[in-house]
């Protein structure tokens, strides 16, 4: 074990780690200096992590330090939707284990109660690999929770989209067109925000996870990753989706929503329709729509909508130890 060892990241670090990331098996652009660097520095204590095998770099792990119970924990990033050892796709299952027991090792020696990590679902990965997770599970760690992400393999053809819907969804894609509805990039944001605002408020009584101004800096920092497709009825926007291109061959429906008084247009699934035409096109290899359970437990309305476009769910894994 004495040629795994950790060094704690500093910033001097995140040109080479932003490298690491893209090259990585795993990656995205949740784990990049650039997107976990957003959130202002006061709202995490930081505590990524370089694990080296002798003196190269071997594995990431984005995290911070959260306070629970008076226990402190070494905690995926808070302000990512994935965490997780990001590695190469070449990791063999013995390097598997000594980056996972180094870290525990570390995480011992700076009085650490115990780890948390959560898993990018196995759609992210360029090529499948569960080595992380079974030597995780080999020394110690427990299913925290076990969320549902509905994903949509992109694996047909442009022609070939209306037969992956349910019939109520080509109905309602049919419609649209005939009302004339289009769907095009837009750089209104403002005006998707008070959408997105409204409706979360009025169906979940929440708000959403980027305020308006540090979704702009988002977008702005990543300008061809992220993009917002919007409904339009004459000049009237009627629903959009924000998407972030995660990796190469992912994008993440991150926001959706739709103005209720405008839903008799079926924006929404003339968005999707396109969105997943714009996929194929792009040579995406999946359109994930994000969790449809909180703490495991299934909103099956929601999970209906989106198995309505054809999607199905695979596992967000996410893993703890104390110690």
């Amino acid at each position: 074990m004495s040629q795994y060892s950790i060094e704690p990241f500093q910033s001097q670090h995140s040109e080479k780690w932003d490298r690491f990331v893209w090259q990585a098996n795993n990656g995205t652009i949740f784990h990049t200096r650039k997107f976990l660097g957003y959130h202002p520095p006061d709202r995490f204590e930081e505590r990524s992590l370089i694990i080296l095998k002798n003196t190269k770099w071997i594995a990431l792990l984005p995290a911070v330090v959260i306070e629970e119970k008076d226990k402190r924990i070494l905690f995926s990033h808070r302000g990512a939707s994935y965490g997780g050892f990001l590695h190469k796709h070449t990791l063999g299952v013995s390097d598997a284990f000594g980056i996972v027991q180094a870290t525990l090792e570390y995480a011992k020696r700076q009085n650490f109660d115990g780890i948390d990590v959560t898993l990018p679902p196995q759609c992210y990965l360029y090529r499948p690999s569960d080595y992380i997770e079974f030597a995780m599970i080999q020394l110690g760690f427990y299913y925290r929770k076990r969320e549902i992400s509905s994903v949509i393999p992109l694996d047909f053809t442009a022609d070939q989209i209306l037969s992956t819907f349910s019939e109520s969804s080509r109905r309602a894609v049919r419609r649209a067109q005939k009302l004339n509805v289009v769907v095009r990039k837009s750089e209104d944001y403002q005006t998707f925000y008070k959408i997105l605002k409204k409706n979360l408020q009025l169906r979940h009584n929440v708000h959403p996870t980027h305020t308006l101004d540090e979704l702009l800096l988002l977008k702005k920092m990543y300008p061809e990753r992220i993009q917002l497709y919007a409904a339009f009825h004459d000049q009237t926007m009627v629903a959009g989706v924000v998407l972030f291109l995660c990796n190469p061959h992912v994008v993440l429906a991150f926001y959706i929503s739709h103005d209720d008084d405008l839903q008799k247009y079926r924006g929404v699934n003339l968005l999707f329709h396109d969105i997943i035409l714009w996929g194929i096109e792009k040579k995406v290899n999946f359109l994930d729509f994000g969790i449809f359970t909180v703490n495991e437990d299934p909103n099956r309305g929601l999970a209906k909508f989106k198995e309505s476009f054809g999607a199905q769910g695979i596992f967000r894994n996410s893993l703890r130890i104390h110690f």
